[in-house]
């Protein structure tokens, strides 16, 4: 629609991955470069782990375009939902292999027989698995077996996992423990940062042959930030805002017309979110120093509740008499109660003492409630 407007030879930000739109960040050359050493080196299985439309499978195809088949066999399986006797099936019939067995280690014995012959000859296998989190669990556990074809130093067959974030939990289940500790080598492609997903839109937008870039400096920063710096989403609000673009007649992109845009699609700004939050905080704290300051600084009265707690002491520490003062103070210990301790002063807990007890300690409001550690004092008497 646009692509004579802005004088592009082809589009620019089609969401098909495309090998020839291949922009490395240190992320995906990291990804690509495990692949290549994990396969070459023989190492069995390979992991890329990466969120949706960070371009796992841009590195795989991108991958797949550069090995040399005289070399090396891959097979790449893009639909991972099988059982793995349709996966074994599956490879077998990418090899060549005419099966008429359906038994699967009949299957594994044929397979293994030919991978020997072809690797005496140098060639090696990879087995590449798109969206590997859907794989069932059972086909997972199975995988075991592939790997399992090997000569006493090198295995035959490699196994490259592409999958979301989400497969690494399905590997810590108590039945593919045994594969998760066979992955020798693991790649993760985190989402672009500022500066690259910047690189990443002036890089496609060269590639597409165009003659100046029709996005303002900030607007580019804008698609970035509204994108999280994920390549797909990168793709997508730059096509929008070009068509957009096109069908007002304009030839630059603004930041209000890739905001416009991202409100469309539902996508926020979470960079003023972050703002709105440390602002916030900092407020918060400004309120609570001033507030500290105002505080007064004379001391304050002790309230009734305050000369209560102040009666407590630790559980642990003895009565202490207080002849001399005309009572005597008693702390109360796990397990006291009020008749207990009054037995104890007073030889018996009849209604007299109970109520010459209390009206010593006032603070007693259910003789069949008292504290641990709190002092109670009893009044001494005179024996008759």
């Amino acid at each position: 629609m646009y692509l004579k407007y802005f004088q592009f030879d082809r589009e620019p930000f089609n969401i098909t991955p495309d090998p020839e739109f291949l922009f490395l960040s240190t992320a995906h050359k990291e990804a690509l470069a495990s692949i290549v050493y994990g396969v070459e080196q023989r190492k069995g299985f390979i992991l890329v782990v990466g969120e949706i439309g960070v371009g796992k499978t841009t590195i795989v195809r991108s991958y797949l375009k550069q090995i040399d088949p005289a070399k090396l066999t891959a097979i790449y399986i893009l639909n991972p939902m099988l059982s793995f006797g349709n996966l074994l099936r599956q490879f077998c019939r990418e090899l060549g292999l005419s099966s008429n067995t359906s038994n699967t280690f009949e299957m594994l014995n044929e397979l293994q027989a030919y991978l020997v012959d072809e690797f005496m000859r140098g060639i090696n296998f990879v087995l590449i698995i798109d969206e590997a989190q859907n794989m069932p669990v059972d086909t997972l556990e199975n995988l075991r077996m592939l790997s399992n074809i090997e000569t006493s130093k090198e295995k035959l067959i490699q196994i490259v996992f592409s999958a979301q974030p989400e497969f690494e939990k399905t590997l810590n289940l108590q039945e593919l423990k045994q594969l998760k500790q066979r992955i020798s080598v693991k790649a993760v492609i985190s989402p672009l940062d500022p500066v690259a997903g910047v690189a990443y839109i002036r890089s496609r937008l060269a590639k597409a042959a165009a003659g100046s870039v029709p996005f303002t400096t900030g607007a580019l920063k804008d698609v970035v930030r509204f994108a999280l710096g994920i390549p797909r989403v990168i793709n997508i609000l730059c096509d929008n805002c070009l068509i957009n673009a096109y069908g007002r007649g304009q030839k630059l992109v603004n930041r209000a017309a890739v905001r416009a845009v991202a409100t469309e699609y539902g996508l926020k700004d979470y960079t003023l979110y972050k703002y709105a939050f440390a602002v916030s905080v900092i407020l918060l704290f400004a309120v609570a120093g001033l507030s500290l300051h105002k505080l007064p600084t004379k001391p304050l009265e002790p309230s009734p509740a305050q000369s209560i707690i102040s009666e407590v002491v630790p559980a642990d520490k003895p009565s202490i008499p207080s002849k001399g003062k005309g009572y005597v103070d008693r702390v109360v210990q796990r397990g006291d109660t009020l008749a207990k301790l009054v037995t104890d002063v007073y030889g018996r807990a009849d209604k007299g003492k109970m109520a010459l007890m209390k009206k010593a300690n006032p603070d007693i409001t259910d003789e069949n409630l008292i504290v641990e550690g709190v002092r109670l004092r009893f009044p001494l008497v005179k024996s008759p």
